[in-house]
């Protein structure tokens, strides 16, 4: 089960929205996709989903091609729009029957999502009735009625007050067991908090592509002050050094890559070398920080 999407293209008149775009999801993982606004997120989604057609390159879907068989597509995807769109004079049992007879699946299953989704107190309420945040999880259980194999989110934590957002993580993170989980949001921290990968796009373009949980478990930068200035040539003797900057005075960042706390290899190599430590602290780059730094650079 997978989402597999190699050099492709799309261009609104003289805008080229997607430039060879290309990356592979496996089963079980959540893909975060990110980009600034106009960057091409929605139109790669549209292209997944079977809305738009690629002008150039392929996707496919557990192996089924969107372009030739686009209705086999969109019978094993699960899709929540950013906006929506619901029929909110309706009752939400009633708008997952509607769905339920859409997909032509049984209506017993409706009971079920409703709890998946913590609805249960809600469903006998017509759908205007509803926080923005249950109207969301409305649309999730919609999309996952007919138990897709794949999963395509976008914004699907706007609305939520902090104790929505925890369960609805905690859901997302449940569904991706059997399925192939892509979600777009503005928010990095739920990037952070749901996701095991990163996608940056900017100008049609990937321009980062994070496994988050290789990252947070290997890379680290060490933040140092000694009392006084030493050769970086000295620092290359740390162990698993891969990067040595000096930003001001006498302090140094230091970069490696390994799952130890290298702090106290740190400290041991300046008491060994009868340096004085003013200051010691271990600084992670979130990836907010790696977001607006990459789309800086390519704006």
């Amino acid at each position: 089960m997978s989402i597999k999407v190699y050099q492709v293209s799309k261009s609104y008149k003289e805008q080229k929205a997607l430039n060879e775009v290309s990356f592979f999801v496996p089963k079980g993982q959540i893909l975060g996709f990110l980009g600034p606004n106009g960057a091409g997120k929605t139109t790669l989604m549209k292209i997944l989903t079977g809305y738009l057609s690629a002008d150039e390159g392929y996707v496919e879907i557990n192996g089924i091609s969107v372009k030739n068989q686009k209705l086999d597509v969109q019978k094993i995807i699960g899709y929540l729009p950013e906006h929506n769109p619901l029929y909110e004079e309706m009752y939400v049992k009633e708008y997952l029957a509607f769905h339920a007879e859409i997909h032509q699946i049984s209506k017993s299953k409706i009971a079920h999502y409703v709890e998946l989704t913590g609805l249960n107190e809600n469903a006998h309420k017509k759908i205007e009735q509803l926080s923005k945040g249950y109207r969301q999880r409305v649309g999730l259980a919609a999309a996952l009625l007919h138990e897709p194999k794949v999963l395509i989110l976008d914004e699907p934590t706007t609305g939520l007050d902090p104790k929505q957002l925890v369960e609805i993580r905690q859901l997302i993170r449940s569904l991706a067991k059997d399925k192939t989980v892509m979600l777009s949001t503005h928010i990095m921290q739920e990037v952070e908090a749901i996701c095991d990968r990163a996608i940056i796009i900017n100008n049609g373009k990937i321009i980062a592509d994070k496994n988050l949980n290789e990252e947070a478990s290997s890379q680290q930068v060490i933040e140092v002050e000694f009392n006084y200035r030493i050769e970086e040539q000295a620092l290359k003797d740390l162990p698993h050094i891969e990067a040595i900057s000096n930003p001001r005075g006498f302090l140094y960042e230091l970069s490696f890559k390994v799952e130890k706390d290298m702090r106290s290899t740190v400290f041991d190599f300046a008491y060994d070398r009868g340096l004085k430590i003013i200051q010691l602290n271990k600084k992670t780059q979130s990836l907010e920080n790696l977001f607006i730094e990459l789309t800086s650079e390519n704006a």
